[in-house]
């Protein structure tokens, strides 16, 4: 087996562990590449018996590895899209933030979850990944997301007009805040918190969900993931908005159109026998549990 490991910084209390990942990862004889500015961090902190190889980018880790381990938050986690992109490369989260809905594998797990996966006792759920096109390219390369896109007003207490369109229907003036298209990883993210459903991976659908709408009749609404949506965004003396993906934001003005659809590949996500979705929500949502006691 050859593991990436990819993370952005490490806190002291986490170096036990992540000195146990890797002795684990030695003791199976798997070979490893690390995320060069992670390992400037960790090289002072842990031991190894031989220098890792190192990568900086995705193209150095296509066809040489059969693994990402991301170590960190659901954040950290989110970045791995734009390693592995449309490569098929698995990703297994680790957890050392604090919710972890995406990196759902506890420090205390890392043995255990590795030998699961030595002995091939997992499965890999496909999670669902949306991609902006746009004439100016804003993003890039890089113009996809795991969670959602969100478009939010800028430097103004004014609301702004999002006209929505579902393929070539009409669907929706919004004067709010913003609105997020949200896969349905995103349905736990952003989106959960302005109210709108939780989806299950595999549903095949977006939700789109208003931020601190003007109009309290308007709700989120799940659509289905094969259409373009297509957003029109206007403002009351203010002319330029946010655009997300994700983490990333880039300012815009009125004469950009967006279209949002489903991209053409997924992220494989690295699942054991104990570990699933339903299971990960009760424990995150403390659902099931007697506030009374």
């Amino acid at each position: 087996m050859r593991v990436g490991i990819y993370g952005r910084h490490l806190n002291d209390s986490f170096v036990p562990n992540i000195q146990e990942l890797f002795n684990t990862l030695r003791m199976f004889g798997w070979s490893v590449m690390i995320y060069e500015p992670f390992f400037a961090s960790l090289k002072d902190r842990i031991t190894m018996d031989t220098e890792p190889l190192f990568f900086n980018k995705h193209a150095e880790i296509w066809g040489k590895i059969d693994l990402l381990i991301s170590i960190g938050g659901d954040g950290t986690f989110l970045e791995t899209i734009h390693i592995v992109r449309d490569s098929g490369i698995p990703v297994l989260g680790v957890n050392t933030g604090r919710l972890g809905f995406l990196a759902s594998t506890h420090k205390d797990e890392i043995r255990e979850v590795l030998q699961f996966i030595q002995e091939d006792k997992y499965r890999l759920q496909s999670r669902s990944v949306l991609t902006l096109e746009t004439k100016e390219n804003l993003f890039g390369s890089t113009n996809f997301a795991l969670n959602e896109l969100t478009v939010h007003k800028k430097d103004s207490s004014s609301m702004i007009t999002i006209h929505a369109y579902f393929g070539d229907l009409y669907l929706n003036s919004y004067w709010a805040d913003g609105l997020i298209v949200a896969t349905p990883t995103g349905s736990t993210a952003y989106s959960l918190s302005c109210g709108g459903p939780i989806m299950v991976p595999g549903s095949r659908s977006f939700v789109i969900t208003p931020i601190a709408p003007h109009n309290l009749n308007v709700r989120p609404i799940v659509v289905p993931d094969d259409r373009t949506i297509r957003l029109k965004i206007e403002g009351r003396g203010n002319e330029e908005f946010l655009c997300t993906l994700d983490s990333r934001s880039v300012t815009i003005d009125s004469s950009i159109e967006l279209h949002i659809k489903k991209a053409g590949f997924e992220l494989n996500v690295v699942q054991t026998d104990n570990q699933n979705f339903l299971n990960t929500i009760r424990k995150k949502m403390m659902w099931g549990l007697d506030s009374r006691n």
